[in-house]
């Protein structure tokens, strides 16, 4: 299977996404409208969209990705519902739309996340994933997202981000919070789809190098866009950073400075695609585009 278009792509995603949202079990079909809801609320994809990329570039099959590929986003959206709840970020707003917790309550949101991570890995090493992808390159993968998400990835960043709102961080500080917070399941995304694609140990390194870059930028970019957007354009309240006196690339270095260091960052990302053999321009286009998105 090869989709070359954008909108087949998510809606390639999608599909696959909803097809492991099933339930038969009338006692627990509020968890699983609360799991559908967040899963529904949109977004870019960009996740899933990398895994499939980075496959396709080294000779991998989407049949073989799409499992792992929505595995990563039900990571990235338990990540959100818990990021929203009050003990957290308190947002009461994502992608313009009530957050998990306001719609279906607190309890309910927080064991929606936690069953959309166990659906994660249950995806990935059930029977027919694994035979598919062959077992060495699924457990490479599963070992992959479950460092990139956990303590010392996702989880660790979040920590240090909490702790980095009671002070006035510094910018190395700033950069080991994102690169874990956000550039985690980037980095997961880029490295699963390069080994599914079965890309040798340099590619691979330099999938994670473009990983790395796309998740600092993208970080940079949500500070420039919390300062310059609207409410309404980004989907949740916007100037909460200033308002909470939070330390952010653009509190640093100025909204001027941080846009040259989006394009830095995406120049050095492409420049990482130069290591594979294969055409490389939807990724290097991915790349373009975020840095240029207006929420």
């Amino acid at each position: 299977m090869k989709v070359s278009f954008l909108k087949n792509d998510i809606e390639l995603i999608e599909s696959s996404l909803f097809s492991y949202l099933n339930n038969d079990n009338e006692l627990i079909n509020k968890l699983f409208d609360s799991m559908r809801y967040s899963v529904d609320a949109g977004g870019k994809r960009i996740r899933p969209r990398f895994v499939l990329e980075f496959s396709r570039l080294c000779g991998g099959d989407d049949d073989t990705a799409l499992p792992f590929a929505c595995a990563l986003e039900y990571i990235h959206t338990y990540s959100l519902i818990h990021d929203d709840l009050p003990c957290m970020d308190n947002d009461d707003m994502r992608r313009g739309k009530p957050s998990n917790h306001i719609v279906y309550n607190e309890d309910t949101a927080l064991l929606a996340g936690d069953a959309l991570q166990s659906l994660a890995f249950e995806i990935m090493s059930a029977p027919e994933t694994v035979d598919r992808a062959g077992a060495s390159k699924a457990v490479r993968c599963i070992n992959t997202l479950a460092c990139f998400c956990g303590a010392k990835g996702m989880v660790g960043g979040q920590v240090i981000d909490l702790e980095n709102e009671k002070k006035e961080a510094t910018y190395e500080q700033v950069l080991e919070c994102d690169d874990l917070k956000t550039g985690g399941l980037i980095k997961a995304a880029c490295v699963m789809g390069a080994i599914l694609g079965g890309a040798d140990d340099s590619q691979i390194a330099m999938a994670e190098k473009y990983g790395k870059c796309i998740g600092i930028s993208f970080q940079i970019m949500d500070d420039i866009l919390d300062i310059t957007s609207t409410d309404e354009e980004l989907g949740k309240p916007v100037g909460s950073d200033l308002e909470n006196n939070k330390t952010t690339y653009v509190s640093l270095f100025g909204i001027e400075k941080c846009r040259q260091m989006v394009d830095e960052l995406t120049d050095e990302a492409i420049k990482a695609l130069d290591s594979f053999d294969d055409d490389s321009t939807a990724l290097k286009n991915i790349a373009l585009s975020l840095a240029n998105r207006k929420k």
